[in-house]
């Protein structure tokens, strides 16, 4: 696999500070609403949890990490922080690429890629994040520094299951200023996307389909993908901005074609948990936009790995971002240091992507604006691990079918 870049020059290194402690944390919080698809098939609870990693070093710095991993299964996610740990506490924060080596070589046997992936993400993301603290400079000057002053975002939402619903969702967009927004429609729901496409248009928004195909077995094809965009197409004249994750993980092979064949650009990544299947499938001409997550694919210096290869292969790198506000802060610092030029705004109300932060995040125009907190701009307090605390019955469950699509709903015209 490949060597996370080193760090900077100029970066800050911590100076040879230990790190004293390592702990996993778990969070509970109410997620999206009863119309979201998402929370009717997943979380019927309406809660969601997040997995963060707090990382102490020896001068009482800590720093924070996400790992995507305890949306799904949060007791996984906490042994394996409680695995790994033993093996970096007392050696140097500063050197991140060891560090990075050393949980490689505690959990590669096993899980080389794979769910031990989100926790190496995790560690060092919250590593970066207490050297940033700890120098008083923002998470991306640990990076090497920032490549760009602001990035365009687009909404990310769009499952609503009924047309007043999605006419909110549009609104709430249209008041952010941001230009495109991101819908989930499946196989089955072209008309949902078409009409979508007709409302958004009206606010000057156009609709990128993520058709939500990542998790799927047996997945869609290269042929019922491009049935659906006809479908799409022969309903509305406004066109698809993109198309994200179209084939199911047993199809992958199919993107090369399916990118030829779309007539639009084609998106997809964010379930790799390596940089370097993310390099063969770019060197494969799989995506016009590739979408890495730091709380994925194994943290912040992974990231950037995937942003110069992008650049390699003449293909954009739109960082993913759908877990709390710590997952959001990792991928928009390594989005500036990589010289990203879009990224995604998640939509659902999630109180984590809001009370963990030590300073809004700033927009303008559609933009993101350089964060200029130190770190990730993060923080966890005991109030937080209180009021969010961990709840058995807000874990996603992935094994639930489908409702069929109800005739006549999005009608359009």
């Amino acid at each position: 696999m490949s060597e996370p870049p080193s760090p900077h020059n100029d970066a800050p290194t911590g100076d040879g500070v230990r790190i004293a402690a390592i702990r996993p944390v778990l969070l509970s919080a109410p997620y999206a609403d009863p119309e979201n698809l998402e929370v009717r098939l997943a979380l019927p609870t309406g809660w969601r949890t997040t997995g963060l990693v707090e990382v102490t070093l020896e001068d009482g710095t800590t720093g924070l990490g996400e790992g995507y991993l305890a949306v799904f299964a949060p007791q996984v996610f906490v042994s394996t922080v409680d695995l790994i740990a033993p093996y970096l506490v007392g050696r140097s924060a500063g050197d991140l690429a060891e560090r990075y080596r050393d949980m490689v070589l505690v959990t590669g046997y096993w899980s080389l890629r794979g769910a031990a992936r989100h926790v190496v993400s995790a560690v060092e993301t919250a590593l970066v994040d207490a050297l940033g603290k700890r120098a008083g400079v923002p998470a991306y000057e640990v990076l090497g520094g920032r490549r760009t002053d602001a990035i365009r975002l687009y909404a990310s939402g769009g499952d609503s299951t009924s047309p007043s619903a999605m006419a909110a969702e549009i609104a709430d967009v249209a008041a952010l200023g941001i230009g495109t927004f991101k819908i989930r429609a499946r196989g089955h729901e072209a008309d949902k996307a078409a009409w979508t496409l007709e409302h958004a248009a009206a606010q000057g928004i156009g609709i990128a389909v993520d058709m939500a195909q990542n998790l799927a077995d047996p997945g869609q094809s290269a042929a019922d993908t491009l049935a659906f965009l006809g479908a799409v197409g022969a309903a509305t004249r406004w066109p698809v901005r993109f198309l994200e994750e179209p084939l199911g993980p047993a199809r992958t092979a199919e993107y090369p074609a399916l990118r030829r064949a779309a007539g639009c650009p084609v998106a997809g990544g964010e379930t790799v948990t390596t940089a370097q299947e993310l390099l063969e499938r770019m060197a494969s001409g799989y995506y016009d936009l590739v979408q890495p997550d730091a709380t994925v694919v194994g943290g912040l210096h992974q990231t950037l790995a995937v942003f110069a290869g992008a650049a390699e292969h003449g293909v954009d790198a739109v960082v993913h971002c759908w877990g709390s506000a710590v997952c959001q802060a990792a991928n928009y610092h390594a989005a500036f240091a990589g010289g990203g030029r879009l990224a995604e705004w998640p939509m659902p109300c999630y109180p984590l992507r809001s009370e963990l932060l030590v300073e809004p995040f700033r927009l303008a125009e559609g933009r993101l604006l350089p964060p200029q907190a130190p770190g990730l701009g993060i923080r966890l307090t005991a109030e937080t691990e209180r009021r969010y605390a961990f709840r058995d019955d807000a874990v996603y469950r992935c094994a639930t079918p489908m409702p069929p699509a109800v005739p006549g709903r999005w009608r359009t015209g």
